[in-house]
């Protein structure tokens, strides 16, 4: 199934119109079941084609004396880590904050 160009724009006004989709579909005399389904295929198809990203990092030799893992992002955040992080943990994490 593929969402109608029709039906994409209405999911857009939708989103820009800061109606409830019940108000929304009331006002277009749109089906609110049939436009939530509409809805639910758009989000996981935005979702399946989501490219992943890269993530830059610069790797320090300096060693914790505290024996953990600290992640800092230029925007100054600091995550401190265990340093027996698991590395898959870790990875699933980055992806999620991204």
């Amino acid at each position: 199934m593929a969402l109608s160009t029709q039906q994409q724009k209405h999911i857009e006004s939708w989103q820009a119109s800061g109606l409830s989709q019940v108000a929304y579909c009331r006002q277009h005399k749109l089906n609110s079941k049939t436009f939530s389904n509409w809805l639910r295929f758009y989000r996981s198809q935005q979702v399946a084609s989501t490219v992943p990203t890269l993530i830059p990092v610069e790797i320090k030799s300096k060693v914790s004396s505290s024996g953990s893992l600290c992640l800092r992002c230029p925007q100054g955040h600091i995550l401190e880590l265990p340093a027996d992080v698991s590395p898959q943990w870790l990875g699933d994490l980055l992806r999620c904050l991204d």
